[in-house]
């Protein structure tokens, strides 16, 4: 005799909690006749599948799913053994991301790092690597894309924001000061010329 599908009650109708909550219909009375192993892994493959992520994001996500604590071990240990979660790799490929796309300074770039639970040596050894030089010239370019669009405002605004501009992409307020002062003198200069 086979169950029908209908004789299954409906938890997320019933109000009681289920793992399976999040999961549609068809798949939630899957899973739990599923091993809970399988389930982990298909849970976090198809994340990955979306976008790569640390290990500590992927615990996260089993453990609102209520998958026992052995289970994410085993899994996730296996993710790394395969090569599918790597933490430094995503580190590495985190900072060059975000220094490209929103022009984030070392300090900006450990904390979101942090958040993300990429361990504190690994976090580190990336930053490290990261040039002053570097680091100054992307202000710079920050500086001079956003200046230009604020040519109509008073000096000292202009000033006010493209330094909080800076710092709040965690560049360190020194170098926040120089470089708007620097370019604003030039952009006086230029006009005056």
């Amino acid at each position: 005799m086979t169950r029908s599908r209908r004789s299954t009650p409906d938890r997320r109708r019933t109000g009681s909690p289920s793992a399976d909550a999040a999961l549609p219909e068809g798949e939630a009375a899957a899973a739990e006749d599923a091993d809970p192993e399988a389930v982990a892994r298909a849970i976090v493959l198809r994340r990955l599948t979306r976008a790569p992520q640390t290990r500590a994001q992927l615990t996260e996500a089993l453990v609102a799913r209520n998958v026992p604590e052995p289970v994410i071990d085993a899994v996730l240990d296996r993710m790394v053994e395969v090569g599918l979660v790597n933490d430094a790799e995503y580190a590495a490929m985190f900072v060059r991301s975000q220094r490209a796309t929103r022009g984030l300074a070392p300090r900006m770039l450990a904390q979101e790092l942090r958040r993300k639970g990429v361990d504190e040596a690994l976090i580190r050894a990336e930053l490290e690597a990261i040039d002053h030089d570097d680091d100054r010239a992307l202000a710079e370019a920050l500086v001079a894309r956003r200046a230009s669009l604020m040519a109509h405002l008073d000096p000292e605004v202009r000033s006010r924001r493209l330094v909080g501009m800076l710092l709040r992409k965690g560049f360190p307020q020194g170098v926040a000061f120089d470089v708007v002062r620097r370019a604003l003198a030039d952009a006086e200069l230029f006009d005056e010329g």
